[in-house]
């Protein structure tokens, strides 16, 4: 095999997702083989700050800091799951709650679709709702504050 023969070979194993090659000509024989690089992301706990890491070959590195907490003057209810928000039982009907509504421990404040099943996310406190925190048909993420009740 030639030179430049061999250099492009080379090349497009390399440029190619094979990570292993063999070639064999003529009493010559070619092998190559290379590493697959992954690259890991992870997040931290939602009640820390959140900060991605990536690592490649066994080296850690720290992305930056993607969310922080916000602080609430209430009691938060946050969401069990991850999901599609919605406000009210269906499109025609009036919203579980309202801004000044009073509610009470174990009333419907929303429901979260998830995997084409529905789940209602009750209140965990008495109280007057100060804010609603996410709109009808939001997607929502795991441990994400949906109301303050006060």
């Amino acid at each position: 095999m030639e030179f430049e023969n061999l250099v492009k070979l080379i090349q497009a194993v390399s440029d190619s997702e094979l990570t292993q090659f063999s070639y064999e000509e003529k009493g010559v024989s070619l092998s190559m083989k290379k590493e697959k690089k992954e690259k890991i992301i992870a997040v931290e706990h939602a009640s820390m700050p959140q900060v991605a890491t990536a690592e490649v070959n066994g080296a850690t590195m720290e992305l930056g800091e993607t969310k922080k907490e916000a602080s609430f003057d209430g009691n938060v209810v946050k969401s069990p799951l991850v999901g599609t928000f919605y406000t009210a039982p269906s499109p025609e009907d009036d919203p579980f709650v309202k801004v000044g509504d009073i509610v009470s421990k174990g009333q419907v404040l929303g429901i979260v679709e998830a995997m084409k099943l529905m789940n209602e996310i009750e209140s965990e406190y008495d109280g007057v709702i100060k804010q609603i925190l996410v709109s009808n048909e939001d997607v929502i993420e795991f441990g994400q504050p949906l109301f303050v009740i006060e």
